[in-house]
Order: C-alpha cells, then sequence, then structure tokens
C-alpha cells in the first residue's frame, strides 16, 4: 500500500532543551475547562500537560469512586478504550522491526482461521482500517450480545469475526474503522512473539519508557489499585458503566495522565523503537484512489488552528479518553474522563488554545458563524428525505418535527447554519443543489463523500405481509423474525427488542439502532434480506420456509 508522509515527522525531530513554564493565569484557565467535573458529588475527569519530555501540569476533577468517595488524581488509573490501538500497532512494528515478521504480510499467514476472501489482506490493512473485515462490537450485537453486560473474550471476537463470508469492501479501497482488526493484531503479536499483548508490551513498551503504571488489561477480574470507576448519567442519577470484556488490542488499556505523557513522547525521544518505526508509525495510508486517509498507527493524523496533530480517542461504556500531540510545539495533553457524557477531545483542544495561545490560527470563518436562528419551514420540509451512501446501504432518514431537521435513526438534531448548511454534533453538513430547490445529496463532513436522495418508498399495507417470516443467519447464527402490526412492519431481532421498519428505499427499511434493513428477492418473491450498520455491511439472513 502506498503511503502518505506527515510533514510534521521532520519537525518532530528537533526536540527543544525545555519546557515552557505555564503561568497561574494559564493553570486558572485549564482549570476553567475542568470546572463543572470539580466536585465530591459527580465522575470527572484527570488531564496532564506536557513539552518536550517534562510534565508541565497535572490534575484531577471530579471522583474516581463515588460509592467510597475517592477523588480522581493524576495517580488514577482509567481505561483508555481506542487509545490502545497505538500500543497494538507499535508492538506489531517492533516484531516488524525484528525481523519476526513483515507489515506487509497476509494476514491469513498469522490467523488462518480467517476465510480466503479472494484478496489479501496485509498487517497494514488491519492497522489502518483499510482491511475490509467488519467490526467485531457490532457483529456481537446483531448477534444478540449485550454490551456491556455480556462478556466477551479474544475466542468470541475470532469466531465470529472468521465467519463472515464477505468483506465491507476490498481490501485499501476505502477507510472504514474496525476495532476487529486491531483485536486480531493482539492476536498475531502473541502467536508470533510467544507472549501475550501485556507482557510483550510490558516488557518492549511500558519498562523502557517508566510507564509504571500502565497494562494490557486482559483479564476482568483483576484488581487494579488505584482504578477509576465509570458512570453514566440515568434518569435517577449517576450510574455504573464499566466494561466487561476480556477483549484486548483495540482497547483494554489501563493507564494515567501521566503515563500517557511519557508515551506521546517517545515520537520525540524515540527510546523505544527506530526512526524508521516512528516514521511509518506518523505516516498515513493512501486509499487505492490515491486518497489519504489520515490515519498512522492507531494515530488520526489532523490539523487544529493550523497546526499539525497527532493522536487518538477512546470510549468504553462510561470511560473517555482522548491523547493529542502538536509535533511542532512538542506539546502532549492527555486527557481520561470516567463519564459517558465527557468529550475529552473538546478538553484536550480547548487546554491546547490555553497553552499555544498565539501560536495558532485564528479559528476557521465556518467555526465562527453564528447559528441561524430559524430555516424556514418550507425549506426544511424540501431537506427533508432519505439519503444513501454510495458505497452501502447506509442511510439517513431526515424528518422534521418541532420546527427541527432531525434523524430519524438516532433523534438527533441538525444545527443549521444556513439554508443549505447545517451542523450535526460539530460535523459539518451540506446539501447539495440550488438553494429553493429539492437537494439532490447532502455531504457530512468537510471531505466527506455525498449522500444521494432516494425516491420515497411508500409501500401500502398490503404489500407489507410479503416481507413477514423468519430470517436465519450463517454469519451470526441467529434467527430474526419480521411481523405486520397495526400495518406496520416490525423487526424482531435475536435478544434485542423490537423495532418498527421505517420505509427508506425501495425493499429497505431502518431498523432502529441495528441499521439497514434491505430485502432481496428471487423472481419477485423475497428470499432473504442484507443488514447493514455502520461499520458492518450487508450480513446475509435468508428466509426459513
Amino acid at each position: 500500500m502506498k503511503t502518505y508522509v506527515a510533514a510534521a515527522f521532520a519537525l518532530a525531530l528537533s526536540v527543544p532543551t525545555h519546557a515552557q513554564t505555564l503561568t497561574p493565569n494559564q493553570l486558572k484557565r485549564i482549570d476553567s475547562v475542568f470546572a463543572s467535573f470539580d466536585g465530591t458529588n459527580r465522575p470527572g475527569c484527570a488531564v496532564g500537560v506536557g513539552q518536550a519530555g517534562v510534565p508541565m501540569y497535572t490534575r484531577g476533577y471530579g471522583m474516581s469512586d463515588l460509592q467510597h468517595s475517592v477523588p480522581i488524581t493524576p495517580q488514577s488509573i482509567f481505561h483508555v478504550a481506542s487509545v490502545s490501538k497505538q500500543i497494538t500497532a507499535f508492538a506489531v512494528g517492533l516484531l516488524a522491526s525484528d525481523g519476526k515478521l513483515s507489515l506487509d504480510d497476509d494476514v491469513r499467514e498469522y490467523v488462518p482461521e480467517l476465510p480466503d476472501y479472494g484478496k489479501k489482506i496485509t498487517l497494514r490493512h488491519l492497522i489502518y482500517h483499510t482491511s475490509g473485515i467488519r467490526d467485531q462490537w457490532e457483529l456481537l450485537g446483531m448477534a444478540g450480545w449485550r454490551y456491556p453486560d455480556d462478556l466477551f473474550t479474544q475466542d468470541d471476537v475470532l469466531d465470529i469475526v472468521t465467519r463472515q463470508k464477505a468483506l465491507n469492501f476490498s481490501p485499501g479501497d476505502e477507510y472504514l474503522y474496525s476495532n476487529s482488526g486491531y483485536s486480531l493484531l493482539a492476536m498475531i503479536v502473541q502467536r508470533v512473539s510467544g507472549m501475550t499483548l501485556r507482557d510483550f508490551a510490558d516488557r518492549r513498551i511500558f519498562q523502557p519508557l517508566g510507564m509504571t503504571s500502565t497494562h494490557v488489561h486482559d483479564d476482568h477480574a483483576m484488581i487494579v489499585p488505584g482504578r477509576t470507576s465509570a458512570f453514566a448519567m440515568g434518569s435517577t442519577g449517576w450510574k455504573l458503566s464499566i466494561p466487561d470484556f476480556d477483549t484486548h488490542g483495540a482497547t483494554s488499556l489501563f493507564t494515567t495522565v501521566g503515563d500517557l505523557l511519557k508515551w506521546q513522547h517517545n515520537f520525540d525521544a524515540m527510546t523505544v523503537g527506530s526512526p524508521s518505526l516512528i516514521a511509518d508509525a506518523l505516516t498515513s495510508a493512501v486509499l487505492s484512489n490515491g486518497k489519504p486517509a489520515h490515519y498512522g498507527f492507531g494515530i488520526a493524523i489532523a490539523k487544529y488552528r493550523g497546526e499539525d496533530t497527532f493522536g487518538h480517542g477512546g470510549a468504553d461504556a462510561g470511560y473517555r479518553a482522548d491523547v493529542v500531540r502538536f509535533p511542532t510545539q512538542h506539546l502532549e495533553i492527555a486527557v481520561t474522563c470516567n463519564f459517558a457524557e465527557a468529550t475529552p477531545n473538546v478538553y484536550a483542544r480547548a487546554v491546547a488554545d490555553v497553552v499555544l495561545e498565539g501560536k495558532l490560527e485564528p479559528r476557521p470563518a465556518e467555526e465562527k458563524r453564528v447559528v441561524a436562528a430559524e430555516v424556514s419551514p418550507a425549506r426544511l420540509a424540501q431537506l427533508a428525505g432519505i439519503y444513501k451512501a454510495s458505497g452501502s446501504d447506509q442511510v439517513f432518514l431526515l424528518h422534521v418535527t418541532d420546527g427541527k431537521l432531525v434523524v430519524a435513526n438516532s433523534g438527533i438534531a441538525l444545527d443549521p447554519v444556513d439554508d443549505s448548511h447545517f451542523a450535526i454534533r460539530g460535523t459539518p453538513v451540506e446539501f447539495l443543489g440550488r438553494v429553493g430547490e429539492v437537494p439532490h445529496a447532502m455531504k457530512l463532513g468537510a471531505t466527506g463523500d455525498s449522500m444521494t436522495r432516494m425516491p420515497a418508498f411508500r409501500p401500502t399495507t398490503a404489500q407489507l405481509p410479503p416481507f413477514a417470516g423468519e430470517y436465519w443467519s450463517d454469519e451470526l447464527r441467529v434467527i430474526y423474525t419480521v411481523s405486520v402490526k397495526d400495518s406496520v412492519l416490525v423487526l424482531h431481532p435475536f435478544k434485542r427488542a423490537a423495532a418498527p421498519l421505517m420505509p427508506a428505499f425501495a425493499d429497505a427499511f431502518l431498523g432502529g439502532q441495528l441499521g439497514t434493513v434491505r430485502f432481496v428477492r428471487t423472481k419477485g418473491v423475497v428470499t432473504g434480506f442484507r443488514l447493514t450498520g455502520g461499520r458492518v455491511r450487508n450480513v446475509e439472513f435468508a428466509r426459513r420456509r
């Protein structure tokens, strides 16, 4: 696979001899970012700020354990979810440096249990999320596993991933986040090195870097002194929300903000890993169409206010985390939180605004736009409709509720900027076409692919019964039932609540959180359906007779 070298890597080699000192005013402003969490009756966050390997500020806000009144400190240990991917990818890179494997090897050399899809999937594909392998969490959810209540193991992941008969797309053609790839990488580390990822990372990464409070958590019952609990807000107050699984590689790194600063500084200091490995880790994949994926070794490559950044976020149950490096400034920031509503990526960049004040570009003009007070009902009605992705059956069904444009799939409202521009949780949305006319497409994100507007699909009550029946999936080993109730088609997934099927486009319906159910016909007769979610496409179900 071709690569795109991040320009910031060359700058990262010139390390300053000392870190700046934060002023009392800067410290006060950083504290203000987390002020609403700084109490004894709620969970919160920890923050770490370092430069050139020198910690400038670490502090905890809120409570680590509400049941025992334990506060968060810089030494509190958090589950940092997908931040784990940086460690897993680097471990595989170390094995490549050792000559034990090549990143361009076929995955099936190490995981022969995977089906032969007719196209080579390399270790790089797994690292870059360009393999096309379906995501483990979504597959397990479709199969009836209940997260976070059910105990997931590496064997469970291997079992369901290797039962998939098809890929989401041809390897290298697209970037689509897949936790499965990183679970497979953890298995490969163990099979090649003879050590678990936990032992390998401890010996080759954590000990050399002095990350004494960090480990890969591969035993859910293990006692970890100093570990935080995690929470989510329920109807009656805070509820425990702690992941319960024994799968790792894609997740399950336990660490502190101080140790995360040490890890990030290694990309400057190169205490662990050769310069070529560091360069590879900070290099983005390029897709088959020549476009960069903006993703390296578990590292999102982006810009913030004109500065190159390397980082990653994480979210599991009630845990949230974010790490971000500004290589030209040799600045490292880590934020870890223990409540589901936290947005540590926002907090980390607010901290960067304080530390790098005067060194960042002004915010883009689009971020300064005042949200429109009102878009006319007539215009909202024009925008409402069904929009389908070009490469999959993923759809957005937009309708108007209480004077707002709302995603029917999720209930999330779009914030208006003007008659053709909106935002959904900060992500820009542009409707394509002449203003005042029905749009032909919508585009998600500044560089996202457009989603085509589809003709309305309104089946009559008499057209619904042919869809009803029982459907079996070999790939998930479950039965779904489709019934008609009160003139509505209803999906009954295995071990999940029934959901009404909302018409989307011809023979396709939205099945709540599960995604798109697209029925398949043979000679005009419904013989099955394909289920598509956000990170899983076209799982096959055959109608039982």
